[in-house]
């Protein structure tokens, strides 16, 4: 099979396209005929180093979309021919090949609306939304968040998903997706380039923190006593929070079978819509990691089609 790895940690030319043997699953592990890789800034964390989950060499890639093509041991809610999603491991490697062995607790069925590119451009965004709304955050209808990054891959998810649970959501964006991210759900979007961009939005209950740096220092003294920031860039100190009077969470997502069932429905009753940008070949991962550098590319989740 074929399959894109790094035999040494560095920038996107580390990256190597080279023939494998096809895997076979062990116990809880499902192998799955890739049809699309997702791609996203963990893989490039992990292909530079700076984030050592499992020894050299290693095959990138944490979420993927195809078919099942064989079952492990002690593995029950899948069969053969499956068309599914999810993520790989608790490594986050292994997506970009033909054939990937993902744990069977981190896949789930495929959305019946998607096909296997907006599939597989799905599930680590959209489980790191819900988890920073519904579990850390435990936001209820009524209060008002504030999104930083809006338009992202995890934040144009957190737009809907807010939004659809009775959420007033305001947020910081791009001047040319200021109009895209109203159309997910926002009621009010600044250009996050504004000096003071975020002053209007005071008293707020809940902020939603995909971008880090300036902007989450700043969105502290926004938040109403008591009120929470949940990160997934980088934790607040305890004596910041302290300072502000506010709570602060941050995390790694863990995509499970049962988060990913609960995405499936909101997609399958047609109330998430992707947001795919550009799509690439699997020759082409090199080109697909210096976008995630900088690299000019469509706004949206950057997918490697694998197989047609």
């Amino acid at each position: 099979m074929k399959a894109a790895r790094v035999l040494r940690f560095g920038p996107p030319n580390v990256i190597t396209n080279d023939d494998l043997p096809r895997p076979e699953p062990a116990a809880g592990q499902l192998l799955v005929r890739v049809k699309a890789a997702g791609v996203g800034n963990w893989d490039a964390l992990i292909r530079e180093g700076k984030i050592e989950l499992q020894p050299l060499p290693l095959i990138l890639g944490s979420e993927l979309s195809g078919i099942v093509e064989s079952i492990g041991a002690e593995v029950s809610g899948f069969k053969l021919g499956d068309e599914v999603y999810g993520a790989t491991n608790d490594q986050f490697s292994g997506a970009y090949a033909e054939y990937a062995l993902p744990l069977a607790r981190k896949m789930a069925q495929k959305p019946k609306p998607l096909n296997f590119i907006e599939a597989a451009s799905a599930p680590v965004v959209t489980v790191t939304a819900w988890q920073m709304l519904f579990e850390y955050a435990q936001v209820t209808a009524g209060q008002t968040v504030l999104i930083l990054g809006a338009a992202g891959n995890v934040g144009s998810y957190a737009v809907q998903l807010a939004s659809q649970a009775g959420l007033h959501v305001v947020a910081t964006a791009a001047t040319a997706d200021l109009g895209y991210v109203r159309s997910l759900g926002a009621e009010k979007v600044v250009d996050y380039k504004e000096e003071r961009a975020q002053e209007p939005f005071t008293g707020l209950d809940v902020v939603l923190d995909t971008v880090g740096g300036d902007s989450q220092q700043r969105s502290l003294r926004l938040l109403k006593p008591g009120g929470i920031l949940v990160s997934v860039v980088s934790p607040v100190p305890e004596t910041t929070q302290k300072r502000y009077g506010v709570r602060a969470a941050y995390f790694y997502v863990d995509v499970t079978t049962a988060r990913l069932n609960r995405i499936t429905e909101l997609f399958d009753r047609g109330k998430l819509v992707t947001n795919v940008g550009t799509v690439l070949p699997l020759e082409e991962v090199r080109i697909a990691h210096e976008m995630l550098g900088g690299a000019p590319h469509k706004r949206g989740k950057i997918v490697l089609r694998i197989a047609p």
